[in-house]
């Protein structure tokens, strides 16, 4: 389990919105598209285990940088059910309207200008949370660890004195 500070990313499929926290806090948030029914995109906790730019789209045969490329300009791969991040990713799509609906095959889509920036903050380990839930990011990330708890201004005994 990561730990308060951890870079950690959360994606809730119920919203269709993904978290980047880093050093306690939500850092960036941002709308995703996600599998086009429920059991699609996986849930649970994953690793992120590959990362590309203008990723090769093997399925098709597409070039990364094409535009008719559906992976869009970044790949972050994690090892949902034992594909080393080979199969099921973060990554940009070349149908930028289709952000916010349920329309994968699996993955988390995003705009490509957002999984750029998100790209930048990645390294292999860090951590991906992905379930299907009516609370907050906020909420969850609490519920899982990774954001600061500010400490109280006073100590309890000194309420006691």
């Amino acid at each position: 389990m990561p730990e308060a500070g951890d870079p950690y990313i959360i994606i809730n499929k119920q919203t269709n919105k993904l978290a980047f926290v880093t050093e306690g806090h939500i850092k960036s948030e941002y709308p995703v598209a996600t599998g086009k029914n429920e059991t699609l995109t996986p849930e649970g906790e994953f690793t992120i285990t590959v990362q590309a730019i203008r990723p090769y789209y093997r399925k098709l045969d597409i070039k990364g940088g094409d535009p008719k490329n559906p992976l869009g300009t970044r790949w972050i791969g994690f090892d949902a059910n034992n594909t080393n991040g080979r199969i099921y990713g973060i990554h940009g799509t070349n149908r930028p309207e289709s952000i916010g609906t349920y329309v994968s095959n699996g993955c988390i889509r995003m705009k490509n200008k957002d999984v750029n920036e998100l790209f930048e903050e990645m390294e292999n380990g860090i951590k991906v949370w992905i379930e299907k839930s009516p609370k907050s990011l906020k909420q969850i990330a609490g519920e899982r660890g990774v954001l600061e708890v500010p400490k109280p201004l006073y100590l309890e005994e000194d309420l006691k004195k």
